[in-house]
């Protein structure tokens, strides 16, 4: 008979909008790199004015208050970089059903 293995307690890792947001700017602003685009150049494809966009890649929407694009806006941008939604969104998201987006603001 084996015996059971022990679990391991690991400290569990808590992203927060603001990180996923972050994340979401890094990703925006690699596809951007890979087609050798300006913000602007992003922007203007997008339909989206290049402050917003500008706002975007730093992880904003506005000043201290984490990225929340719209649907429109996030297949206009992936649209315009040329990369699948999926390509943009960060890869671990906050559990939005703790109440973390209603605390965001």
């Amino acid at each position: 008979m084996s015996r059971p293995r022990p679990t391991r307690r690991t400290r569990p890792t808590t992203t927060t909008w603001a990180d996923a947001a972050v994340e979401f700017g890094h990703n925006l602003a690699r596809a951007r790199a890979k087609l050798r685009l300006s913000q602007e150049g992003v922007a203007q494809r997008a339909g989206i004015s290049a402050f917003t966009y500008q706002k975007y890649e730093k992880g904003e929407s506005r000043p201290g208050s984490p990225a929340n694009p719209t649907l429109t806006v996030l297949v206009a941008l992936s649209q315009a970089l040329e990369v699948p939604v999926a390509k943009l969104l960060p890869s671990k998201l906050p559990d939005l059903t703790s109440g973390e987006l209603r605390g965001r603001r």
